[in-house]
């Protein structure tokens, strides 16, 4: 009886130290850590744009550069090996989305920081180009700061209710680019009772190198935006006096969305 008493406080024991040893693995998975993702504008043959000086020149031979040039990103995901996804406040632009503006580079290089990742091991990036048109319809709860501080950068319509996803103003011309654009692509309103185009896009990025998340590691994934897309993507385009001026959803603009939502390419990952 003793010896059997004896076996049982000890087998007690043993599932009591590995339920403890189960919890500390939990709480210890559950841990999170932060993750920073550069991106750099550029031009893919003349390397980063600098505004007002970098001149490229479309497949049609159209020259053009850059005044300004600002993008909202959002709803940026993260997959892990396992092709488990961490959404990152997806829908919620206060604490989701960033906007990109090339007059704030330095060396060439925007960068934001995601706070609270859970530790991984990931594989994928996904990013929004704009803002989701569910993220819109939230109305004023979860993007009020965000919505703030678009118009303070002049990402919202001052003319209608919406985002502007993409601006990109400049010059363009056939010998020199002498002649004044601006073309701002986004949604104004509830596309669907309206009718209109949704020029929000999404694309997943491999990531070359595994980015390893955790409480000492924060990775930074660099991301190359090749703005030869423009005009010298998917649909080849070019400006001239019936869309130099265009903003909204037009039909070039949606042509713009579709160029520009391939120029991402994920250029390196460092895990430091």
């Amino acid at each position: 009886m003793k010896i059997y008493k004896l076996l049982s406080l000890l087998f007690i024991s043993i599932i009591t130290l590995s339920s403890c040893s189960n919890n500390d693995d939990d709480i210890q998975d559950n841990t999170t850590g932060n993750l920073q993702v550069k991106f750099e504008n550029g031009f893919y043959n003349l390397g980063d744009i600098v505004l007002n000086q970098t001149i490229q020149t479309s497949v049609k031979g159209q020259k053009h550069q850059f005044s300004t040039l600002k993008y909202i990103i959002s709803n940026i995901s993260l997959i892990d090996e396992n092709g488990s996804e961490f959404k990152y406040h997806y829908n919620n632009p206060d604490k989701g989305a960033f906007i990109i503006n090339q007059e704030e580079a330095k060396a060439g290089i925007v960068f934001i920081n995601l706070n609270e990742v859970p530790k991984g091991n990931y594989k994928k990036i996904k990013l929004g180009l704009g803002i989701s048109p569910a993220a819109y319809l939230i109305g004023q709860d979860g993007q009020g700061l965000f919505w703030d501080k678009a118009k303070q950068e002049g990402m919202a319509w001052s003319w209608a209710a919406g985002y502007i996803f993409t601006k990109l103003e400049g010059n363009y011309g056939t010998s020199t680019p002498d002649t004044e654009f601006m073309n701002h692509c986004g949604n104004m309103g509830d596309v669907s009772s309206n009718g209109t185009a949704d020029l929000y896009r999404e694309v997943v990025l491999d990531l070359p190198t595994t980015a390893r998340v955790n409480k000492d590691i924060t990775p930074s994934v660099h991301i190359l935006a090749d703005f030869n897309q423009y005009l010298s993507g998917k649909t080849t385009l070019s400006l001239d006096t019936s869309n130099n001026m265009a903003m909204g959803s037009s039909a070039h603009l949606v042509n713009v969305s579709n160029n520009l939502i391939n120029m991402f390419k994920v250029d390196h990952v460092h895990n430091d």
